[in-house]
């Protein structure tokens, strides 16, 4: 009841100081006042929802619908904590709430730089429509009203349902919420941008928005890496990126915003690229929205496997509401001054770094429309995009922006001077030209690859040599160079690894070592660990270093059977163990195999079933007067399934068994004896031995675990090249604050 409270007084609030800030505008001090502290009041109503939905959650209230089903009592504290944005009305709070901290910022930074009444209204308006979500969508309904018919009244349960066994992990504590801190931040350019059209400031407004594009920009960045560590580390995906449509769409506006701060930057220094900073200021936003209408409409339920699938219609609605909102308060402004922004337009010369950055921003939207193509293709047809379309179609735009990337620093802003270009890329040009000869030699000799190769170099060496030159002043001046060195370290990592990596489907038998790309493979054992899952013991031993993997496997009661990898790393490659399976040998060493009726075993890679005792042919002539009873055995090798017979014939006091040919395992079976109704169960069973073609009994192996075992070569470039991309975002946001920027 409180925490829906909270969420109306957040609502009114808002419109309040929506409405407020608008009517401020004139100058009226008395409404400035009245649209703070109604932003204030509705800050106030989001914190307390949360706070009540969190303690919620810590004690175990499971009256809360939304507690009953995500948490459970045998989480840990951090896990515990994760479940507050684990479901969908949970995480719009959590969006709501980074919303609200941010709008404390944003109040004082806009107040000093007198633009609170223009920016402040839409930056609330965007808060204020995920209240209204949270009110449709409410995390504080009862089990009684969520679930009406279902639980008796006053019977509360003692558990909850507990939170998805996939989710389970350190990174749930952390990705989710460092991504809609991102999301959250987004809207702060979009209400810069649209304030600046609101008020005909075309250029100024750069100055104000520009860290807020680097703050989003960085934490976007971030939760989509966090997110592919997790993939890679964690879900046994097999890598760190799966072009999955929920991950796309929160790839598209990160994509944008990287092409906003170049096309800013160049504004800033010369005055061009007006309407385009207007234009991804406001898409960036419109896409963040896009984002969340494919993951919480449950438009893509049958495409991802991040989307939510029960929405309800209400929610689907508002969500439509909030984006066609977005796309007509942002590009409506921009349609009205089209005329004014036509008449600062100016041209630009090819050998400028301002043409550089404005042709390597449109090359980045070619990328996300790319994105957004194959992502939003499920929505108008049945038809899903290949991860492979994805590959090809980004192999020559990567070519493009990385020589971009190396070119536009090579260059002055506003001055063509071809001699100076030469003078200044011959050394990057050189060590790229080396490098690509050295990858080449490694098996890499398609063109488009060794391009690809060289393009991502020739950025590297350009930035190295300009931070080389700048590393004796302020660090903060190599934000922009470590994090073109970095996406440079990424991208070779990510082509070298795809295309050298190897992997194949191994069965490890129990205690056998095996070679495998080089490492010797020893499956040693499993165990049955905390949250009822299998953890399986692998040592890996490599130039007489041995470690000792634990990849696990674990069943759902959703998503069926589930698999965590474990990885060794080293520098220049990863030994990756995803398990695949257990084949469990019922036969021992002497090829005996023990069936109770009705009971499968695993033999091998086949499963056999005792189905029936046959009686059919005990009067057949050739019983010699003796009673012949068959076993019916059901034997299936993948979809291929045979019957087979073996039978013993009993004669006074003496019994003769046989064998019959199974032409599936290309062996004999023969009845070795039988217990009828003898288990304890009641059940009967029988004995048989596999034997070979000649006759002679077969020796059963071990247990054998199937894995698929990867080589993932100089993957380690991806992590190291994505900790220099942020932290280069940290270093250009400590230069901005220095500045008095931020």
């Amino acid at each position: 009841m409180f925490g829906t409270f909270s969420l109306y007084l957040s609502l009114f609030a808002g419109l309040l100081s929506i409405l407020s800030y608008i009517q401020s505008t004139n100058g009226n001090k008395k409404k400035l006042s009245n649209g703070r502290i109604g932003l204030y009041i509705s800050a106030l109503g989001i914190f307390l929802a949360s706070t009540l939905l969190m303690a919620d959650i810590l004690q175990h209230n499971f009256e809360n619908a939304y507690v009953w089903s995500y948490s459970s009592r045998d989480l840990s504290l951090g896990l515990l904590i994760s479940t507050f944005w684990a479901g969908q009305e949970g995480s719009f709070l959590f969006w709501t709430f980074c919303s609200a901290v941010l709008s404390l910022f944003l109040v004082s930074y806009t107040q000093k730089r007198k633009l609170e009444a223009h920016v402040l209204p839409f930056f609330i308006a965007a808060q204020t429509f995920l209240v209204i979500l949270l009110i449709a969508k409410s995390p504080f309904k009862t089990i009684f009203e969520q679930f009406p018919g279902e639980i008796a009244v006053g019977q509360l349960p003692t558990d909850g349902r507990g939170l998805n066994p996939l989710l389970q992990n350190f990174w749930m504590v952390i990705h989710p919420p460092v991504l809609f801190i991102g999301f959250a931040a987004s809207a702060i350019p979009f209400s810069f941008a649209v304030a600046a059209l609101w008020r005909k400031e075309y250029h100024t407004w750069l100055t104000s928005a520009f860290p807020w594009v680097l703050f989003s920009g960085f934490a976007l960045g971030a939760g989509l890496m966090l997110g592919a560590y997790w993939a890679y580390g964690v879900l046994g995906w097999g890598g760190y990126w799966g072009w999955d449509p929920v991950e796309n769409s929160s790839l598209i506006p990160w994509i944008i915003s990287m092409a906003l701060l170049h096309t800013m930057l160049a504004q800033t220094r010369t005055g061009n690229l007006v309407r385009t900073n207007f234009i991804f200021a406001i898409l960036s936003f419109v896409l963040v929205i896009y984002s969340t209408f494919l993951t919480r409409s449950g438009i893509l339920g049958d495409s991802s496997v991040h989307s939510f699938t029960d929405p309800g219609t209400i929610v689907y609605g508002l969500l439509l509401m909030f984006l066609l909102g977005a796309i007509l308060i942002g590009f409506g402004f921009l349609f009205v001054r089209r005329k004014e922004l036509k008449e600062i337009a100016k041209p630009m010369h090819w050998l400028t770094r301002e043409f550089a950055l404005s042709l390597g921003s449109f090359v980045l939207l070619a990328s996300a429309v790319i994105v957004f193509f194959g992502t939003s293709l499920p929505i108008f047809s049945t038809t899903q995009v290949d991860p492979s379309f994805y590959n090809k179609m980004h192999v020559p735009i990567v070519i493009i922006m990385t020589l971009l990337i190396g070119y536009s620093l090579l260059v002055r802003w506003e001055q063509e001077d071809g001699i100076f270009l030469k003078e200044k890329s011959w050394k990057s040009l050189l060590g790229a030209l080396i490098g690509t000869a050295i990858v080449g030699a490694l098996s890499i000799w398609d063109v488009l690859y060794l391009l690809f190769i060289f393009g991502a170099l020739f950025a590297f060496f350009v930035n190295l040599e300009l931070a080389w030159m700048t590393i004796r002043g302020d660090i903060r001046l190599l934000g922009g160079k470590f994090a073109h060195m970095g996406l440079a370290m990424f991208l070779i990592g990510a082509i070298i690894s795809g295309l050298l990596g190897e992997k194949k489907s191994v069965a490890l038998e129990l205690g056998v070592p095996q070679d495998i790309f080089g490492y010797t493979v020893t499956y040693n054992g499993k165990d049955l660990v905390e949250g009822n899952k299998t953890a399986f013991s692998v040592a890996v031993v490599k130039d007489g270093n041995t470690s000792i993997l634990i990849p696990m496997m674990f069943e759902t009661e959703n998503s069926g059977m589930m698999r965590n990898p474990d990885i060794k790393s080293y520098f220049t490659q990863d030994m990756y163990i995803a398990p695949s399976g257990l084949e469990e040998n019922a036969m021992d060493e002497h090829g005996h195999v023990s069936l109770v009726k009705e009971q499968s075993v695993t033999v091998g890679k086949a499963t056999m079933t005792f189905t029936a005792f046959d009686m059919a042919g005990h009067n057949s002539q050739n019983t010699n007067g003796g009673t012949k009873i068959g076993a019916k055995i059901e034997i299936n090798v993948g979809e291929q399934t045979e019957t087979v017979i073996p039978y013993v014939i009993y004669n006074g006091k003496e019994q003769k068994y046989y064998d019959v040919e199974s032409k599936l395992l290309g062996t004999k079976i023969e009845f070795l004896a039988m217990n009828i109704g003898g288990m304890g169960d009641g059940k009967s069973a029988i004995q048989i031995a596999v034997k070979n073609a000649g006759g002679i009994p077969l020796s059963g192996r071990n247990e054998a675990l199937v894995v698929e075992a990867s080589v993932k070569p100089f993957i380690s470039l991806v992590w190291i090249g994505t900790v220099l991309v942020l932290g280069g975002f940290v270093l250009s946001i400590l230069r901005r604050k220095k500045a008095d920027v931020m």
